[in-house]
């Protein structure tokens, strides 16, 4: 055992010269640091936002004059009373009363749902706990958050970390409590690592920097000062040897990189120069160049709803993505010019019938702009111009008055506390556009804007030029890249072209950790965050990197195509459920092809909009819009033709609408063209976002 661990820090040590040489921040934008871009205002006016609660008292005070993250994996720590659990893998973590209650959960399986069982297996905190002081965030990144509990205690909670880490920064008594019965206490000789046994069948290791006095009713009896690290023990005499083994060095923060395209580099800052054991998910497993599979220990296993975690040592992690292929235009093309004349007549037709976008909500007003910017791009790819220009203006008179706060129904405004872009309407109604005011579904309000924005600035560039700032701050309300407090890589991006200093938070709704989005803004779930619609997402980062093209700005289409298809690679793994899905339950699986909202902690066949029989729906949200990144998103076709199948006998349903039955027939289209075709045929309307151009330059184009 010892020569194994040796011959793994040898390899580490070499390994991590090579990842960091591709690491380093390197210019992946036209702009060289003489050419920076303009420097542009902030265009849209501010409004004091009365729908979102104030930063709560939970934010430490050097934080609140920053953007704040509104979609982090670890919100309910700061919402209301920052009680309410979230899963922070492998553990379920809640911070009550000013101590830490660390749980790995078991798991409820049913046919229209699985979800993750709290108990407070463990919970640690010291003669402070219980204080009218609960805890703060005193820090935060892409990949952790960092608590300070009574009496001056510093939690670092690092996401795929085996260990909960307390660093006991002033003397104090640690106090342990279970729900569980503890049956027995062993302590080494040292008193240095104590191995506690339960009567639910769990074992854990406390380990400690110091001497720890632990009695056998889990009573401390004299003060601590140093780190306490906590950890489940999950396996065998070999799993409790890895983790004796790295006990002692331990994560402090950590960052994502993406500088390079298809590509994320996660690093961990730590207390040492030891080795970190990490746990990483399968996904990350399955996309890691590095560290190589000789620093994966499969003995160090633990359960999670997004899949089996396993050991990997480095501080290092590179994850490569394959690349999306995917600008403007279909992938394969009309070929036949039938098909072009048919196509080309529909457009005509439909372009035709435009009327002026009446809706004050921003999500449906959005969708119906990018309706219209479909039509502009499929004409411009069959060659129909005069459509195209018809639809250029369409779009010019349609969103010029929300550049300008000329729209009568509602219009964007700035929300300086918080950092982002929200609606007129949501600044003092939480429930108006969906919650935009409280921060959920940023994205795909403000992808579908960003598309159509893209779109015309692409056939209008003096419409582009003039409106530049504010197509970017829409971008950027979901797409900036600066850390807001941290220093992590920060010249390896460039597409703050509005100030210096980032005016919203990070990535406002991807999770680098799980790698998708997240969806449901300032507002406490018991099941943590969620999201809904993964191709509504795709669309936010498709859209964001044809707004990069549009100014030729490599940075930022090279970080939403990368968003992209990491987001996909998500959607496909974790929403998508084929029937040879190995990470749910057969009782599950044998239900589903597909999800309805995925949450941290659970999986839901149900939509917030729709029952769980209503398969059409739950296949329509998870394929909306279609676009030429649909084909990526949907390219398994073994599983297209079971997940259609799997939908058809509920189209027999009398209160399924057409424009739900025009997304099953899409995907059919995949597999089966010409039968696609006469079912589109016979459709009598279509969802408010699509058309029957758009569908039929999705089949046409197989």
């Amino acid at each position: 055992m010892q020569k194994l661990f040796q011959g793994v820090s040898s390899r580490l040590k070499k390994l991590r010269k090579r990842i960091r040489r591709q690491s380093r921040p390197r210019p992946t934008g036209p702009f060289t640091e003489k050419q920076r871009p303009l420097l542009l205002p902030q265009p849209f006016p501010t409004v004091e936002n009365v729908a979102a609660q104030r930063p709560s008292e939970f934010w430490s005070s050097s934080l609140t004059s920053l953007p704040l993250p509104t979609n982090a994996a670890w919100l309910n720590f700061v919402i209301h009373e920052g009680s309410v659990p979230e899963y922070l893998h492998p553990y379920l973590i809640q911070v009550k009363g000013g101590a830490l209650t660390i749980c790995y959960p078991s798991r409820l399986v049913h046919a229209s749902f699985i979800i993750q069982d709290f108990e407070a297996n463990l919970t640690v905190g010291s003669s402070y706990s219980n204080s009218s002081r609960s805890h703060v965030v005193t820090s935060f990144d892409d990949l952790s958050v960092t608590l300070e509990l009574p009496g001056q205690i510093t939690a670092p909670l690092v996401r795929g970390c085996p260990y909960i880490t307390f660093i006991f920064n002033e003397p104090a008594f640690p106090t342990f409590a279970t729900a569980h019965a503890v049956l027995d206490v062993k302590s080494n000789e040292t008193c240095t690592k104590h191995k506690v046994s339960m009567n639910n069948g769990q074992t854990w290791l406390i380990f400690s920097s110091d001497p720890l006095l632990l009695a056998p009713n889990l009573v401390v009896t004299s003060e601590f000062k140093g780190v306490i690290r906590v950890a489940l023990l999950n396996g065998d005499i070999e799993m409790e040897a890895i983790l004796d083994r790295f006990c002692s060095t331990y994560p402090l923060e950590g960052c994502a990189d993406i500088s390079g395209p298809f590509r994320i580099a996660y690093e961990w800052r730590k207390n040492d120069e030891g080795e970190l054991l990490m746990l990483g998910l399968p996904m990350h497993r399955e996309l890691m160049s590095a560290p190589n599979a000789e620093c994966i220990f499969s003995s160090v296993c633990y359960n999670s709803i997004d899949g089996e975690m396993q050991g990997i040592v480095g501080d290092l992690w590179v994850m490569n993505e394959s690349p999306v292929p995917v600008e403007w235009f279909s992938l394969k093309g009309i070929q036949e010019l039938s098909r072009r004349k048919e196509l080309s007549d529909v457009l005509q037709h439909e372009i035709e019938l435009l009327k002026p976008i009446t809706t004050d909500s921003t999500y449906f007003h959005g969708k119906a702009l990018a309706r219209v910017a479909r039509m502009a791009v499929i004409a411009e790819e069959i060659g129909c111009l005069d459509v195209m220009q018809t639809a250029r203006e369409f779009l010019e008179r349609s969103l010029t008055p929300w550049m300008e706060g000329s729209f009568a129904g509602n219009s964007f405004l700035y929300d300086p506390m918080w950092g982002g872009l929200i609606s007129r309407n949501g600044s003092h109604n939480p429930g108006a556009d969906f919650g935009l005011g409280v921060y959920n579904d940023h994205h795909y309000h403000m992808g579908y804007f960003c598309y159509a924005c893209a779109v015309l600035a692409k056939v209008d560039p003096l419409w582009g030029s003039t409106y530049k700032a504010h197509l970017y701050a829409i971008a950027e309300d979901f797409m900036t890249t600066n850390h807001p407090h941290k220093q992590y890589n920060q010249a390896q991006h460039d597409t703050r072209v509005t100030q210096r200093e980032p005016r919203f938070p990070r990535f406002r709704n991807f999770d680098f950790w799980v790698l998708h989005s997240w969806a449901g803004g300032l507002t406490e779930f018991a099941d943590g965050r969620n999201q809904e619609s993964t191709s509504e997402a795709v669309n936010a980062y498709y859209s964001a990197s044809l707004l990069g093209r549009v100014f030729m700005d490599n940075s930022l289409t090279a970080a939403g195509l990368t968003l992209a298809a990491f987001e996909i690679r998500a959607a496909r793994t974790l929403w998508h459920v084929p029937s040879t899905c190995c990470l749910y339950e057969p009782e599950f699986v044998s239900s589903n092809r597909m999800l309805g909202v995925l949450w941290a902690n659970k999986r839901d066949t149900g939509l917030w909009f729709a029952s769980p029989d209503w398969k059409e729906c739950r296949l329509g949200i998870q394929l909306l819009p279609i676009l030429p990144i649909t084909e990526i998103l949907f390219e398994d076709v073994e599983f297209v033709k079971e997940l259609v199948e799997w939908v058809w006998p509920s189209l027999s349903r009398p209160d399924v609408k057409d424009g739900w039955k025009g997304f099953v027939y899409a995907l059919q289209a995949i597999y089966a063209p010409d039968e696609a075709l006469h079912n589109v045929d016979a459709l009598m309307e279509h969802d408010d976002g699509n058309s029957l151009s758009n569908l039929l330059w999705w089949i046409y184009s197989r």
